[in-house]
């Protein structure tokens, strides 16, 4: 006779009895989406390794983003992307310029939409004329106090523009406390969240986000500043720094082929927020498989966001964000 307790079938034999399996569901509240604004107001280009993505002007924002809001899209997370001769130089000045992309941005969405959660990534790397992300030593190794205290600068006019979450993204020693720092001296830490890309990996599955954002580096590459892929206890230690620091939420990048940090990250803290960064190489891969024939697009996206959650993620920046707004009302 069979064992009783080896009996699991008739638990998850229904497909609603199935769901109640879960440890977590998807919500529209868990997605965030990520934009890619130009200084070219009209623009609308699409990114040829990045499927049903586009760079867009300001002109272009509303009429995009507005029926994605009526089907529930509760937050953004802006990337700058110049493309004017001038605006790039070694130290970024055109991170924060009052008429540039992300800050122009801001204050149009927030006009437009006052319900929407904007956050701002912050990073040189869209802006420096060298591609890195933080300022330069003569012999191109990374100057920390001087680049903390620019990318501090950039989070704090993003925060006074009306952002209503920073999320630094460039791996420099310290710039949480800096950026935290700052938002205490200006009197926006009460209402500014801070979300570090605390356990930020190196690694080739930024292709796709490069070509959108023009941010490849003129020469050499980030893994002195970006985490080691094998790196575990680098990446415990990080979390642990930044939340010492102020974080006040903590993100994983990237997500599908990182699932033991984003564990790591809620055991480290379980009592904070973890977002996971579901890449632009994890999404392209998935869309050239589903083109080749491999798996269903959509089956196979809702696996890795399962997996996500699973691994312990609330907030996932994911490219497929439009498409889950539709399969959830499903």
């Amino acid at each position: 006779m069979t064992d009783i307790s080896s009996i699991l079938h008739g638990g998850y034999h229904h497909p609603l009895s199935r769901t109640w399996q879960a440890s977590c569901h998807l919500t529209k509240s868990m997605l965030v989406y990520p934009l890619f604004i130009t200084d070219s107001p009209d623009e609308e280009t699409p990114i040829s390794s990045l499927p049903n993505q586009c760079r867009r002007g300001l002109n272009k924002l509303v009429p995009f983003l507005t029926p994605l809001i009526n089907k529930g899209l509760k937050s953004v997370i802006l990337f700058g992307v110049p493309l004017a001769p001038d605006a790039k130089d070694p130290t970024g000045k055109s991170a924060d310029d009052e008429s540039g992309p992300v800050i122009a941005a801001i204050k149009l969405l927030k006009e437009a939409f006052p319900e929407l959660f904007i956050i701002c990534d912050v990073c040189l790397c869209e802006y420096t004329s060298h591609g890195h992300c933080g300022i330069l030593r003569e012999d191109g190794t990374l100057e920390n106090a001087a680049s903390v205290k620019r990318i501090s600068e950039v989070a704090v006019n993003y925060a006074k523009a009306g952002a209503h979450c920073v999320a630094p993204s460039d791996m420099m020693d310290g710039r949480i406390k800096g950026i935290k720092t700052g938002l205490i001296e200006v009197g926006l830490a009460h209402k500014v969240l801070l979300m570090s890309y605390a356990a930020k990996f190196a690694g080739c599955w930024y292709g796709p986000f490069r070509e959108a954002a023009g941010s490849a580096p003129a020469f050499g590459d980030r893994r002195c500043y970006q985490l080691p892929p094998n790196a575990r206890g680098l990446a415990r230690r990080a979390i642990t720094r930044d939340l010492a620091e102020g974080a006040d939420i903590i993100m994983v990048k990237p997500a599908a082929n990182f699932l033991d940090i984003i564990s790591d990250a809620k055991q480290v803290s379980p009592d904070t927020p973890i977002a996971a960064y579901h890449v632009s190489g994890e999404y392209a891969m998935l869309h050239a498989a589903a083109k080749a024939g491999v798996f269903d697009l959509r089956r196979a996206a809702e696996e890795v966001m399962t997996s996500i959650l699973r691994a312990g993620a609330t907030i996932v920046i994911s490219y497929f964000t439009p498409e889950f707004l539709d399969w959830l009302d499903e």
